[in-house]
């Protein structure tokens, strides 16, 4: 299976299509065979993908996500034209809200906001809580709309809290985000008060086991990460994370080892799509750029904003070079470095659209541009079952693991 995707013939095709510098008239017929064959593939799978920003985004200006709109990264058209079937909806929290309070109530605000998408455009999105809703729904032309909580913040303590958000329709959690919370150690946070786990987080962890919530490691320390795949009798996801083989030291992404373990214990690593995630260029760059605004704004005593962030990210790129995007070609190189060392049930889509600003590669700036990796894959010689595994099954066979965990607990 590995062998034909890493032959020497095929590593001479690895620019897909929509990539190509040196299109000739000869070229174009091989060209429009993929994208048409690519097309094709996104509407006859299910395309998932574990981690897009909508609910928060919309939380900070609102749109119509059922219609075509001009701002961000996924609206239905695009989805649509992508062919994306399950993209989890992130309820994500601030990691600052466990010190001040008001996790739990922003968690329940943008689910709300999720279900009101839903009830809103009833012919064109679902709500989905299991493998088979997003697989009936795909029958029935519905996009789902499963949802993951990106921080365990709005748990705060209560371990009742984890059945309120599975009853509310959550189905992973992702333990901490950029600051260490009372569930876990962060990877961006130099605080490792935890070593990994705290005691509650343990607890949650075999909670979201015997409920079937799956646990998301992306955000969490090494240590946590080794903490869970000791303690959890279920499969793990990465939910949006990347390969730190492309980004050494950047711990936010997985070691091969971490990818490895994760593997063998049936889980899945999600690819995240933003450039700081793909390459050591793109990655060092925007720690460089993120520490020099934080010291410009702390020096002249300026409130942090996105407006602040976008005016000092420009005189940035006046003065060191303009931000190194990632392209589709780094992005598959990812995917074949997963493949490679743990084959191809291992890996998936966790793009973070919405969730990653202006860094997303060339070639897969939004949700209606999934055929255009889908082409990278059949000209790096994928199989089309391969590629259906990467685009949604493999995290749709972990999810049942998860679920089938949780009914085997229930039994014992």
């Amino acid at each position: 299976m590995i062998a034909r995707i890493f032959t020497a013939f095929i590593c001479t095709l690895t620019v897909c299509a929509c990539n190509s510098t040196n299109d000739t008239a000869g070229d174009a017929p091989v060209e429009n065979d993929l994208a048409s064959r690519a097309a094709e593939i996104a509407k006859q799978s299910i395309i998932v993908d574990t981690h897009i920003d909508v609910p928060y985004r919309l939380e900070e200006k609102w749109d119509d996500v059922s219609v075509a709109t001009e701002d961000g990264d996924f609206d239905y058209p695009r989805a649509v034209t992508g062919g994306l079937n399950a993209p989890f909806m992130s309820i994500y929290t601030p990691a600052s809200l466990e010190a001040d309070g008001g996790s739990k109530d922003t968690a329940e605000k943008l689910i709300d906001m999720v279900y009101g998408i839903v009830e809103s455009a009833p012919d064109k999105f679902a709500i989905a809580t299991s493998p088979d809703q997003v697989e009936s729904q795909f029958k029935s032309g519905l996009i789902s709309l499963p949802l993951g909580m990106e921080n365990g913040s709005p748990i705060e303590g209560d371990i009742a809290n984890l059945q309120h958000f599975f009853d509310r329709g959550v189905r992973y959690i992702t333990l901490a985000h950029s600051l260490s919370n009372h569930i876990s150690d962060s990877s961006y946070d130099e605080n490792h008060q935890w070593d990994g786990l705290s005691d509650f987080g343990e607890k949650v962890v075999m909670e979201m086991n015997r409920l079937g919530i799956m646990v998301d490691i992306s955000h969490v320390s090494d240590a946590a990460f080794y903490d869970v795949m000791e303690l959890s009798s279920a499969p793990a996801v990465a939910s949006h994370s990347s390969a730190r083989h492309f980004t050494p030291g950047f711990e936010r992404n997985m070691s091969d080892d971490m990818i490895v373990e994760l593997a063998k214990r049936g889980g899945v690593i999600m690819i995240n799509f933003g450039s700081s995630f793909i390459t050591e260029e793109c990655q060092k760059y925007s720690e460089a750029r993120s520490d020099s605004y934080d010291e410009y704004a702390d020096s002249n005593s300026l409130e942090k904003s996105d407006e602040l962030r976008n005016t000092f990210n420009a005189s940035y790129a006046d003065e060191h070079g303009p931000f190194p995007f990632a392209d589709i070609k780094d992005v598959l190189d990812q995917f074949d470095h997963v493949v490679q060392l743990v084959g191809i049930d291992h890996v998936g889509i966790g793009s973070d659209y919405d969730g990653v600003g202006d860094s997303l590669p060339s070639g897969l700036k939004d949700v209606a541009t999934y055929p255009n990796l889908i082409a990278g894959f059949l000209s790096r010689g994928y199989a089309e079952d391969d590629i259906k595994q990467i685009l949604g099954l493999n995290l749709l066979r972990t999810w049942r693991a998860v679920e089938a965990t949780a009914a085997e607990l229930a039994g014992s």
